[in-house]
């Protein structure tokens, strides 16, 4: 595993988003690295995290395949360019849509597996599936439809 998350080489104007950017002091601060072809993540939630006592709230779980889908896409473009994830000019992706199936109830106190697979590349549109893990155990899978991020999102100066 890289020593160095996806998300460490955003830069600043581009590292605030509340799921993975590390600009925001209020976010979950998710991390992704590549795992040989597939990329992998890890996050244990907190106990505010809760839907029932003892389970996750599935919008967390949401969350965490909705940012690592986005940042595996950035990182599969950087990939294909040849070049490192903190190079300029930046390359973000944004969800263009997002897919989520729940298998089973994620217990609390556990960390989580993210692992991604890419199922189309193309220049504008990645689509990243994810597998969520629980000690082993598939509690939800998503889909994300990745687009490169327009540049009327981009930070205006």
């Amino acid at each position: 595993m890289n020593n160095k998350a996806f998300q460490e080489c955003y830069p600043d104007d581009l590292s605030h988003c509340y799921g993975c950017g590390v600009n925001n002091p209020e976010g979950h601060h998710l991390k992704s690295y590549w795992h040989n072809q597939q990329t992998i993540a890890r996050f244990t939630p907190e106990s505010y995290h809760t839907a029932i006592t003892g389970f996750v709230y599935g919008g967390l779980i949401a969350s965490l395949i909705d940012c690592h889908g986005t940042g595996s896409a950035a990182a599969m473009a950087f990939r294909n360019e040849e070049r490192t994830m903190d190079t300029l000019p930046a390359i973000r992706f944004v969800t263009g849509a997002l897919n989520v199936s729940y298998l089973t109830p994620t217990p609390q106190g556990v960390e989580l597996e993210l692992i991604g697979s890419f199922i189309e590349v193309k220049e504008r549109k990645i689509i990243v599936d994810i597998i969520v893990s629980a000690d082993s155990v598939i509690c939800a899978k998503g889909t994300v439809i990745a687009v490169k991020m327009p540049q009327s999102m981009a930070l205006k100066q």
